[in-house]
C-alpha cells in the first residue's frame, strides 16, 4: 500500500478505537447503522459502495471518499468503472468536485498499485 493509504486507514483505525473507547450508546448504534447499510441486500455491496463514493465526493468529504474508494477496490471495481463513476460524481456535483477527483484519483492510484 502506498503512504496515503496507509496514514489514512492508520489514523481511522486509531481515531475509530479511541471513540468506541467512550462512545455512549447512540454514538455507536450509529456507527453500527453506518457498517450495516453497505451490506449485501437489495444492492449488492459493490452497488452501495458506488453510490457511497459518488455521494461523498458530492458532498465534498476527502475522509469519505477516501473511505469508498478503499471499499470499492476491495469490491473489485475496477479503473473504467471508477472513471464512470468519477463522471457521475462530477456531473451531479459540478465543477467543485473538481478538486477533491484530483485526490481521488491518486488514492485510486495507489490502491492498484499495492
Amino acid at each position: 500500500m502506498g503512504k496515503l493509504v496507509e496514514e489514512f486507514n492508520g489514523y481511522r483505525e486509531k481515531m475509530n478505537d479511541r471513540i468506541m473507547d467512550t462512545a455512549n450508546t447512540n454514538i455507536k448504534r450509529f456507527f453500527a447503522l453506518d457498517t450495516t447499510s453497505y451490506a449485501d441486500g437489495a444492492l449488492n455491496v459493490k452497488t452501495k459502495e458506488m453510490l457511497g463514493l459518488v455521494a461523498s465526493m458530492v458532498l465534498r468529504c476527502d475522509d469519505c471518499i477516501k473511505y469508498h474508494l478503499g471499499k470499492c477496490h476491495d469490491a473489485g471495481v475496477n479503473s473504467d468503472e471508477m472513471n464512470e463513476i468519477f463522471m457521475i460524481a462530477n456531473l451531479v456535483g459540478g465543477s467543485i468536485v473538481i478538486p477533491h477527483y484530483r485526490r481521488a484519483v491518486e488514492y485510486w492510484d495507489e490502491l492498484n498499485e499495492g
